[in-house]
Protein backbone atom coordinates (compact mmCIF):
# COMPACT_ATOMS: atom_id res chain seq x y z
CA UNK A 1 0.00 0.00 0.00
CA UNK A 2 1.23 3.44 -0.88
CA UNK A 3 1.58 6.15 1.74
CA UNK A 4 1.07 9.78 0.69
CA UNK A 5 3.04 12.52 2.35
CA UNK A 6 1.75 16.11 2.18
CA UNK A 7 3.98 18.89 3.43
CA UNK A 8 2.85 22.49 4.02
CA UNK A 9 5.24 25.24 4.91
CA UNK A 10 4.21 28.39 6.75
CA UNK A 11 5.87 31.31 8.53
CA UNK A 12 4.79 33.56 11.34
CA UNK A 13 6.53 36.65 12.61
CA UNK A 14 6.04 38.93 15.58
CA UNK A 15 7.35 42.51 15.98
CA UNK A 16 7.57 43.37 19.64
CA UNK A 17 7.58 47.16 20.07
CA UNK A 18 5.49 49.67 21.97
CA UNK A 19 5.71 52.69 19.69
CA UNK A 20 4.09 53.21 16.29
CA UNK A 21 6.04 52.89 13.08
CA UNK A 22 7.33 56.34 12.04
CA UNK A 23 7.96 57.85 8.64
CA UNK A 24 11.56 56.73 9.10
CA UNK A 25 10.38 53.14 9.63
CA UNK A 26 10.33 50.69 12.52
CA UNK A 27 11.84 52.20 15.69
CA UNK A 28 15.48 51.39 16.38
CA UNK A 29 15.99 48.64 18.97
CA UNK A 30 12.78 46.82 18.07
CA UNK A 31 13.15 43.04 18.41
CA UNK A 32 11.93 41.25 15.29
CA UNK A 33 11.05 37.63 16.16
CA UNK A 34 10.31 35.20 13.33
CA UNK A 35 9.17 31.57 13.56
CA UNK A 36 8.55 29.15 10.67
CA UNK A 37 5.99 26.31 10.87
CA UNK A 38 5.70 23.14 8.78
CA UNK A 39 2.46 21.22 8.54
CA UNK A 40 2.16 17.80 6.87
CA UNK A 41 0.01 14.67 6.52
CA UNK A 42 0.78 10.98 6.26
CA UNK A 43 -1.60 8.20 5.32
CA UNK A 44 -4.28 10.80 4.87
CA UNK A 45 -3.96 11.91 8.44
CA UNK A 46 -2.88 15.47 9.26
CA UNK A 47 -0.03 15.52 11.71
CA UNK A 48 0.87 18.07 14.37
CA UNK A 49 2.72 21.15 13.08
CA UNK A 50 6.41 21.41 13.67
CA UNK A 51 7.80 24.84 14.61
CA UNK A 52 11.24 26.16 13.95
CA UNK A 53 13.40 27.97 16.43
CA UNK A 54 12.78 31.73 16.87
CA UNK A 55 15.06 33.84 14.70
CA UNK A 56 15.60 37.23 16.38
CA UNK A 57 17.31 40.45 15.36
CA UNK A 58 17.23 44.08 16.48
CA UNK A 59 16.28 46.92 14.12
CA UNK A 60 19.29 49.16 13.65
CA UNK A 61 19.29 52.93 14.06
CA UNK A 62 18.90 54.90 10.84
CA UNK A 63 20.19 58.42 11.54
CA UNK A 64 18.77 61.19 9.42
CA UNK A 65 18.01 64.86 10.02
CA UNK A 66 17.19 68.05 8.18
CA UNK A 67 18.11 71.65 9.00
CA UNK A 68 16.08 74.24 7.09
CA UNK A 69 16.00 78.05 6.99
CA UNK A 70 12.66 79.60 7.92
CA UNK A 71 11.07 82.51 6.07
CA UNK A 72 12.77 82.38 2.69
CA UNK A 73 14.04 85.96 2.99
CA UNK A 74 17.12 87.78 4.23
CA UNK A 75 17.08 88.93 7.85
CA UNK A 76 17.38 92.72 8.09
CA UNK A 77 19.90 94.25 10.47
CA UNK A 78 21.32 97.69 11.19
CA UNK A 79 24.84 98.94 11.97
CA UNK A 80 25.71 98.69 15.66
CA UNK A 81 22.47 96.85 16.47
CA UNK A 82 22.22 93.95 18.92
CA UNK A 83 20.47 90.58 18.98
CA UNK A 84 19.38 90.18 15.38
CA UNK A 85 17.77 86.80 14.72
CA UNK A 86 17.76 84.25 11.92
CA UNK A 87 15.44 81.27 12.28
CA UNK A 88 15.84 77.59 11.36
CA UNK A 89 14.15 74.26 12.02
CA UNK A 90 15.78 70.96 12.95
CA UNK A 91 13.74 67.86 12.02
CA UNK A 92 14.54 64.37 13.24
CA UNK A 93 13.88 61.96 10.37
CA UNK A 94 15.63 59.10 12.15
CA UNK A 95 13.89 56.06 13.62
CA UNK A 96 14.81 56.97 17.20
CA UNK A 97 14.56 59.82 19.68
CA UNK A 98 17.80 61.82 19.54
CA UNK A 99 19.57 64.85 20.91
CA UNK A 100 21.17 67.29 18.47
CA UNK A 101 24.22 69.42 19.15
CA UNK A 102 24.15 72.82 17.43
CA UNK A 103 26.83 75.02 15.90
CA UNK A 104 26.46 78.52 14.46
CA UNK A 105 29.18 79.58 12.02
CA UNK A 106 29.77 82.21 9.38
CA UNK A 107 30.55 82.09 5.69
CA UNK A 108 33.88 83.43 4.51
CA UNK A 109 34.08 86.79 2.78
CA UNK A 110 33.28 86.44 -0.91
CA UNK A 111 31.20 83.28 -0.58
CA UNK A 112 27.73 83.21 -2.10
CA UNK A 113 25.03 83.73 0.53
CA UNK A 114 21.45 82.54 0.71
CA UNK A 115 19.08 84.45 -1.59
CA UNK A 116 21.92 85.84 -3.74
CA UNK A 117 24.90 88.13 -3.32
CA UNK A 118 28.25 87.64 -1.62
CA UNK A 119 29.33 87.73 2.00
CA UNK A 120 31.16 90.95 2.89
CA UNK A 121 31.38 91.04 6.71
CA UNK A 122 31.02 88.94 9.86
CA UNK A 123 28.45 89.37 12.58
CA UNK A 124 29.67 89.71 16.18
CA UNK A 125 28.77 87.69 19.27
CA UNK A 126 27.11 84.88 17.31
CA UNK A 127 25.06 82.48 19.46
CA UNK A 128 22.52 79.69 19.01
CA UNK A 129 19.39 79.01 21.07
CA UNK A 130 16.50 76.54 20.96
CA UNK A 131 12.88 77.72 20.97
CA UNK A 132 11.92 76.44 24.41
CA UNK A 133 8.25 77.48 24.39
CA UNK A 134 7.62 76.55 20.74
CA UNK A 135 6.21 79.94 19.79
CA UNK A 136 8.55 80.44 16.82
CA UNK A 137 9.86 83.73 18.22
CA UNK A 138 13.17 84.32 19.97
CA UNK A 139 12.52 85.30 23.60
CA UNK A 140 15.67 86.58 25.28
CA UNK A 141 16.13 85.05 28.72
CA UNK A 142 13.55 82.36 27.96
CA UNK A 143 15.12 80.56 25.02
CA UNK A 144 18.43 79.66 26.63
CA UNK A 145 18.99 76.01 25.67
CA UNK A 146 21.92 75.52 23.29
CA UNK A 147 21.14 71.98 22.11
CA UNK A 148 18.01 70.09 21.07
CA UNK A 149 16.99 67.67 23.81
CA UNK A 150 15.08 64.42 23.25
CA UNK A 151 13.59 65.13 19.82
CA UNK A 152 11.26 62.29 18.86
CA UNK A 153 11.28 60.68 15.44
CA UNK A 154 9.44 62.86 12.87
CA UNK A 155 9.41 65.83 15.28
CA UNK A 156 10.71 69.35 14.55
CA UNK A 157 12.21 72.03 16.77
CA UNK A 158 12.84 75.72 15.97
CA UNK A 159 16.36 77.06 16.51
CA UNK A 160 17.63 80.65 16.41
CA UNK A 161 20.98 82.17 15.52
CA UNK A 162 21.34 85.44 17.41
CA UNK A 163 24.12 87.94 16.69
CA UNK A 164 25.16 91.59 16.70
CA UNK A 165 26.04 93.79 13.73
CA UNK A 166 29.28 95.79 13.80
CA UNK A 167 28.96 99.55 13.60
CA UNK A 168 29.82 101.24 10.34
CA UNK A 169 28.50 98.58 7.98
CA UNK A 170 27.26 100.01 4.69
CA UNK A 171 23.68 99.70 3.48
CA UNK A 172 22.98 96.38 1.66
CA UNK A 173 26.08 94.62 3.08
CA UNK A 174 25.55 90.87 3.49
CA UNK A 175 26.68 88.38 6.14
CA UNK A 176 26.03 84.66 5.67
CA UNK A 177 25.50 82.43 8.71
CA UNK A 178 25.18 78.65 8.90
CA UNK A 179 23.41 76.41 11.41
CA UNK A 180 24.78 72.87 11.68
CA UNK A 181 23.01 70.17 13.72
CA UNK A 182 24.79 66.93 14.64
CA UNK A 183 22.91 63.81 15.72
CA UNK A 184 23.65 62.81 19.31
CA UNK A 185 22.52 60.01 21.59
CA UNK A 186 19.12 60.47 23.20
CA UNK A 187 17.57 58.74 26.15
CA UNK A 188 18.22 61.11 29.06
CA UNK A 189 16.14 64.26 29.49
CA UNK A 190 18.02 67.49 30.22
CA UNK A 191 21.40 65.88 29.53
CA UNK A 192 23.15 66.38 26.20
CA UNK A 193 24.11 63.07 24.63
CA UNK A 194 27.39 62.40 22.86
CA UNK A 195 27.56 62.84 19.10
CA UNK A 196 26.77 59.57 17.36
CA UNK A 197 29.42 57.52 15.53
CA UNK A 198 28.47 55.29 12.62
CA UNK A 199 28.94 51.56 13.23
CA UNK A 200 31.79 49.84 11.42
CA UNK A 201 32.22 46.23 10.35
CA UNK A 202 29.68 43.47 9.82
CA UNK A 203 26.13 43.55 11.14
CA UNK A 204 25.46 42.04 14.54
CA UNK A 205 21.78 41.04 14.79
CA UNK A 206 21.86 41.28 18.58
CA UNK A 207 23.17 44.85 18.63
CA UNK A 208 21.62 48.15 17.47
CA UNK A 209 24.06 49.41 14.87
CA UNK A 210 24.13 53.04 13.74
CA UNK A 211 23.78 53.93 10.06
CA UNK A 212 24.03 57.53 8.79
CA UNK A 213 21.47 58.28 6.06
CA UNK A 214 21.64 62.09 5.78
CA UNK A 215 22.29 64.04 2.59
CA UNK A 216 24.93 66.75 2.20
CA UNK A 217 23.96 70.20 3.50
CA UNK A 218 25.34 73.70 3.05
CA UNK A 219 28.67 72.95 4.72
CA UNK A 220 28.45 69.27 5.75
CA UNK A 221 29.08 66.11 3.74
CA UNK A 222 26.95 63.17 2.65
CA UNK A 223 26.24 60.64 5.43
CA UNK A 224 28.14 62.41 8.20
CA UNK A 225 25.37 62.49 10.83
CA UNK A 226 24.94 66.23 10.29
CA UNK A 227 22.75 68.69 8.43
CA UNK A 228 23.34 72.38 7.73
CA UNK A 229 21.56 75.32 6.14
CA UNK A 230 22.37 79.00 5.76
CA UNK A 231 20.63 82.32 6.11
CA UNK A 232 21.69 85.89 5.39
CA UNK A 233 21.79 89.09 7.38
CA UNK A 234 21.35 92.18 5.19
CA UNK A 235 22.24 95.61 6.50
CA UNK A 236 19.38 98.04 6.06
CA UNK A 237 21.03 101.33 6.88
CA UNK A 238 20.53 105.01 6.13
CA UNK A 239 23.09 106.74 3.95
CA UNK A 240 22.83 110.49 4.35
CA UNK A 241 24.06 112.99 1.82
CA UNK A 242 24.04 116.63 2.93
CA UNK A 243 24.11 119.36 0.28
CA UNK A 244 24.32 123.10 1.00
CA UNK A 245 23.83 125.81 -1.58
CA UNK A 246 23.18 129.56 -1.61
CA UNK A 247 21.31 132.05 -3.76
CA UNK A 248 21.21 135.83 -3.76
CA UNK A 249 17.89 137.35 -2.66
CA UNK A 250 18.51 141.11 -2.80
CA UNK A 251 21.14 143.85 -2.46
CA UNK A 252 20.89 147.45 -1.21
CA UNK A 253 21.08 148.98 -4.72
CA UNK A 254 19.37 146.55 -7.11
CA UNK A 255 16.80 145.22 -4.69
CA UNK A 256 15.49 141.90 -6.00
CA UNK A 257 16.19 142.73 -9.66
CA UNK A 258 19.39 141.04 -10.70
CA UNK A 259 20.91 141.46 -7.22
CA UNK A 260 24.61 140.94 -6.60
CA UNK A 261 26.52 139.55 -3.63
CA UNK A 262 27.82 142.83 -2.30
CA UNK A 263 28.08 143.93 1.36
CA UNK A 264 24.60 144.43 2.75
CA UNK A 265 23.07 141.88 0.35
CA UNK A 266 20.78 139.13 1.59
CA UNK A 267 21.74 135.53 0.76
CA UNK A 268 19.63 132.45 1.40
CA UNK A 269 21.22 129.12 2.31
CA UNK A 270 19.46 125.90 1.33
CA UNK A 271 20.47 122.68 3.14
CA UNK A 272 19.10 119.38 1.81
CA UNK A 273 19.55 116.06 3.64
CA UNK A 274 18.91 113.04 1.38
CA UNK A 275 18.78 109.45 2.56
CA UNK A 276 20.05 107.29 -0.29
CA UNK A 277 20.03 104.14 1.84
CA UNK A 278 17.22 101.70 2.61
CA UNK A 279 17.02 102.24 6.37
CA UNK A 280 15.41 105.18 8.15
CA UNK A 281 17.62 107.88 9.62
CA UNK A 282 16.10 108.75 12.99
CA UNK A 283 16.61 111.92 15.04
CA UNK A 284 18.34 113.66 12.14
CA UNK A 285 19.57 117.10 13.29
CA UNK A 286 21.18 119.70 11.05
CA UNK A 287 23.66 122.06 12.67
CA UNK A 288 25.27 125.00 10.84
CA UNK A 289 27.82 127.03 12.80
CA UNK A 290 27.99 130.44 11.16
CA UNK A 291 30.90 131.44 13.38
CA UNK A 292 33.04 129.41 10.99
CA UNK A 293 31.77 131.48 8.04
CA UNK A 294 33.52 134.84 7.91
CA UNK A 295 31.71 137.76 6.34
CA UNK A 296 28.04 136.93 7.04
CA UNK A 297 25.51 137.56 9.82
CA UNK A 298 22.38 135.50 10.47
CA UNK A 299 19.12 137.25 9.57
CA UNK A 300 16.79 136.87 12.54
CA UNK A 301 13.57 134.88 12.06
CA UNK A 302 14.51 133.38 8.71
CA UNK A 303 14.60 129.62 9.36
CA UNK A 304 12.08 127.52 7.42
CA UNK A 305 11.69 123.72 7.71
CA UNK A 306 9.72 121.27 5.56
CA UNK A 307 10.95 123.04 2.46
CA UNK A 308 10.43 121.36 -0.92
CA UNK A 309 13.28 121.13 -3.37
CA UNK A 310 13.35 121.49 -7.16
CA UNK A 311 16.51 120.55 -9.08
CA UNK A 312 18.53 120.75 -5.89
CA UNK A 313 17.28 124.26 -5.01
CA UNK A 314 14.97 125.14 -2.13
CA UNK A 315 11.58 126.49 -3.07
CA UNK A 316 10.06 129.43 -1.21
CA UNK A 317 7.81 127.32 0.99
CA UNK A 318 8.07 125.53 4.30
CA UNK A 319 7.16 126.35 7.90
CA UNK A 320 8.65 129.42 9.57
CA UNK A 321 10.49 128.62 12.82
CA UNK A 322 11.27 130.78 15.82
CA UNK A 323 14.87 131.48 16.78
CA UNK A 324 14.21 130.50 20.39
CA UNK A 325 14.74 126.95 21.69
CA UNK A 326 11.04 126.35 22.16
CA UNK A 327 8.53 123.81 20.90
CA UNK A 328 9.26 123.99 17.19
CA UNK A 329 11.95 122.18 15.23
CA UNK A 330 14.63 124.85 15.02
CA UNK A 331 16.55 127.50 16.89
CA UNK A 332 19.42 129.93 16.52
CA UNK A 333 21.85 130.09 19.41
CA UNK A 334 25.59 130.75 19.81
CA UNK A 335 25.73 131.76 16.17
CA UNK A 336 24.52 128.29 15.15
CA UNK A 337 21.40 127.29 13.23
CA UNK A 338 20.02 123.99 14.53
CA UNK A 339 17.06 122.11 13.06
CA UNK A 340 15.61 118.73 14.10
CA UNK A 341 14.42 116.96 10.95
CA UNK A 342 13.11 113.91 12.81
CA UNK A 343 13.07 110.75 10.69
CA UNK A 344 14.23 110.66 7.09
CA UNK A 345 13.08 107.44 5.48
CA UNK A 346 15.08 105.58 2.86
CA UNK A 347 14.93 107.40 -0.48
CA UNK A 348 13.48 110.56 1.07
CA UNK A 349 14.84 114.08 1.60
CA UNK A 350 14.32 116.87 4.10
CA UNK A 351 15.37 120.49 3.65
CA UNK A 352 15.65 123.76 5.53
CA UNK A 353 16.45 127.29 4.43
CA UNK A 354 17.58 130.42 6.23
CA UNK A 355 19.08 133.79 5.36
CA UNK A 356 22.18 135.81 6.16
CA UNK A 357 23.45 139.26 5.24
CA UNK A 358 26.88 139.90 3.83
CA UNK A 359 28.94 142.06 6.21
Amino acid sequence: MKKALYIALGTASALSFATAVTAAGTPAGTDVNNTATIGYATGGVTQANVNSNIATFKVDQKVNLTVAEVGGLVSPTSPGGLNFVTTFTVTNTSNATLDFSLLASQLASGQTVAFGGTDSFNQNNIRVFVDSNNNGIYDAGVDVATYVDELAADATRTVFIVSDTPAGQADASLAGVVLTATAAAGGTTNAQGSDLVQSAGADNPAVVDIVFADIAGKTDALRDGKSSADDTYKVVAPTLVLAKSSKIISDPFNGTTNPKRIPGATVEYCIVATNTGAGAANSAIISDNLASVSGVTYLNGSIFTGVTVSSGTCNTDGTLQTDAADGDQSNFSSNTVTSNLGTINGGASSAIRFRVTIN
